[in-house]
């Protein structure tokens, strides 16, 4: 059986992450920015899931799925936040929310 490399899933796990900060760093809308750091969490998911397969412990997998569970009630409280502002500014631009013109 072939093994993958630990070298690829890392940069995997790298480009992920980049693309996760470019997005949450050039996004206007407050849904694609909590999409983006979703896809930072996952990128260090991929290396917590990497590490524990390398050193053969369940530590990371344990340690990533909290991670998850962490990230879906965050997820879940920020698009509470997004729809009670939606209600107040009409907008869900990250640019036009202005917090104190309320």
């Amino acid at each position: 059986m072939h093994m993958i490399p630990i070298s690829h899933f890392l940069v995997f796990g790298a480009l992920l992450f980049v693309i996760g900060l470019y997005g949450a760093l050039t996004r206007r809308s407050a849904i694609g920015i909590l999409m983006s750091i979703e896809l930072i969490l996952n990128a260090a998911n991929v290396n917590f899931v990497a590490f524990s397969k390398l050193w053969g412990n369940s530590g990371g997998i344990i340690f990533t799925i909290f991670v998850i569970a962490t990230a879906a009630a965050a997820t879940v409280v920020g698009l509470a936040i997004l729809i009670a502002v939606y209600r107040n500014a009409k907008t869900i631009y990250a640019d036009r929310i202005n917090l104190l013109r309320w």
